[in-house]
């Protein structure tokens, strides 16, 4: 499935195939590269119900009850996100069994758009956040997920995969989710388009957290258009995530920037005003050359990036700096405030969308279950994370408190809005990461850091999108801007990849190794 949305949709319209059809096809591919041929291990469940849902979207449409752009598209979210009548595990065997009791906000908004939730799709158990040497795209339940473009090679994670069935046309688009780079990451190392909204731009109620103030939900598509389509769909006001109500003024606690007065409402992230193919000329972009500099392969690809942007009419300022953003000190310190908040969003989930019967009701529990079944488990890494988070003291703790306002005062008013108002900036631009590393997971993930932890500090935007390629790995460069400038965000990505099309298709090649931990070698 590698058509766009507005191409699908056309196609439906026309009557030369109906969402059944569609979600049938997408199906038998997952069939066909998922569980055989490469088995690239994206998906971690199938959607029982979906022809039957496909079905009765067919219906409305032919009844002239069509709902926009969404309407029969099949999706497909990641394993963190609750959708009843399946699992929601974040690749964890613990939660196998404590199906959500509700929908995700962002699933229902997804279901009123008229997307076909097709299933969900593996990631790193836990979201990447259970111990300091993991693999990305690795989960006890799911196994190894693997890069399409190259078999051996990580997809990254923890929205591992949602990158790699996008890429590999299961579907047109899928849902990530990001705390610091989960959507980024693999969208750069599968070579596709991902947004990371703004915190506070998309709810997470029913998403098992890593953090009350990162997380954030986005989507994961092949174009700038289709991410554009999505994110309009699942932007809603939800009253009962805190960070989507608008703030009438400062307050003690630590909270995020004010929604711009009229954005609760739908806003139109895919109108011709925003997708336009001139939308760089006259935009001035800082240029972000991260300290910690990459590979050769990455700075070639950047700087051809940059022409490109050159050539669209955009001034570039170059260059900007945030590498005091990436200090061990700043990783330090965010990792404080994560390990603070994991446990009691953890055991908030469980309590509001888990049928209390479930025994798993906490952090403790999750460990308690490991350690039983440690064969499965903790065969390649440890749980040191979650071991950590449970000595926490709570969110009351003034240790957490300050050490809260003191990274979103660094990723804020000391960073990325400082940049931009002394510069005078639209954007911020920087590579996304490097290509693909190797699947190690003896060792764990060990290559060079991206440039998503400012925007992840500060609970701000960032826009994805393809830009190159080296020995048929992607590379992708990243638009960062301040609060709420998505729009800004996607308009300039999406003239950037009309006058580029640098994305390219997955070739399956093999790799030199079969990674040990995919089911394989005996993981389910």
């Amino acid at each position: 499935m590698t058509t766009s949305i507005a191409e699908l949709r056309a196609g439906m319209d026309e009557g030369a195939y109906s969402a059944r059809d569609l979600v049938q096809a997408a199906l038998d591919r997952i069939g066909v590269v998922d569980r055989e041929g490469p088995a690239l291990h994206a998906v971690i469940e199938t959607n029982p119900d979906a022809l039957d849902i496909a079905a009765r979207l067919d219906a409305e449409l032919a009844s002239g009850e069509g709902r926009g752009p969404l309407h029969g598209i099949p999706v497909l979210l990641k394993d963190n996100i609750a959708v009843t009548g399946m699992e929601n595990t974040a690749g964890s065997l613990a939660l196998v069994g404590a199906m959500p009791t509700q929908d995700a906000f962002v699933t229902r908004c997804l279901r009123d758009a008229g997307a076909v939730i097709i299933g969900k799709t593996n990631l790193s158990e836990w979201s990447n956040f259970r111990s300091p040497r993991s693999t990305s795209g690795w989960s006890a339940r799911g196994g190894q997920v693997l890069n399409p473009h190259q078999l051996d090679r990580n997809p990254s994670g923890s929205s591992s995969g949602s990158g790699v069935a996008v890429a590999a046309g299961y579907v047109t688009a899928a849902l990530g989710t990001e705390t610091n780079g989960s959507i980024v990451s693999p969208a750069n190392a599968n070579g596709v388009v991902g947004i990371k909204p703004t915190v506070g731009l998309t709810s997470r109620m029913g998403v098992i957290p890593i953090s009350r103030n990162q997380d954030t939900v986005g989507p994961m598509t092949r174009s700038v258009a289709d991410a554009a389509w999505v994110l309009t769909a699942i932007a809603a006001a939800d009253p009962d995530d805190p960070t989507l109500r608008e703030q009438d003024g400062p307050t003690d606690a630590p909270s995020y920037p004010p929604r711009p007065r009229g954005t609760l409402a739908a806003f139109d992230y895919a109108s011709e005003e925003i997708l336009d193919a001139n939308g760089l000329d006259g935009a001035r972009i800082g240029v972000w050359r991260p300290e910690t500099s990459y590979s050769q392969a990455v700075d070639e690809v950047f700087e051809t990036s940059l022409i490109a942007l050159r050539q669209g009419g955009a001034e570039l300022v170059d260059p900007v700096q945030l590498d005091a953003l990436v200090s061990a000190a700043d990783r330090r310190a965010e990792l404080d405030v994560l390990l603070f908040e994991l446990a009691p969003g953890i055991a908030a989930y469980l309590e509001r969308y888990v049928d209390p019967a479930f025994p798993i009701r906490t952090l403790e529990d999750v460990i308690a279950f490991n350690r039983k079944h440690a064969d499965r488990e903790l065969r390649w890494f440890c749980q040191k994370l979650l071991e950590w988070s449970v000595e926490k003291n709570g969110l009351t703790d003034p240790a957490y408190l300050d050490t809260l306002r003191h990274t979103q005062r660094r990723g804020r008013e000391l960073g990325i809005d400082a940049v931009i108002e002394r510069h005078g900036l639209d954007a911020i631009v920087a590579p996304s990461g490097t290509p693909a590393m190797r699947i190690d997971l003896v060792n764990g993930d060990h290559g060079a850091g991206g440039s998503s932890t400012p925007a992840a500090l500060a609970g701000y935007p960032i826009v994805t999108v393809p830009s190159g390629s080296h020995f048929d790995l992607p590379m992708n460069i990243s638009f960062i801007g301040g609060a709420f400038t998505e729009s800004v965000l996607i308009r300039l990505a999406y003239a950037f990849e009309q006058a580029t099309q640098a994305r390219i298709s997955p070739t399956m090649a093999p790799g030199g190794i079969e990674p040990p931990g995919s089911r394989r070698a005996g993981y389910a």
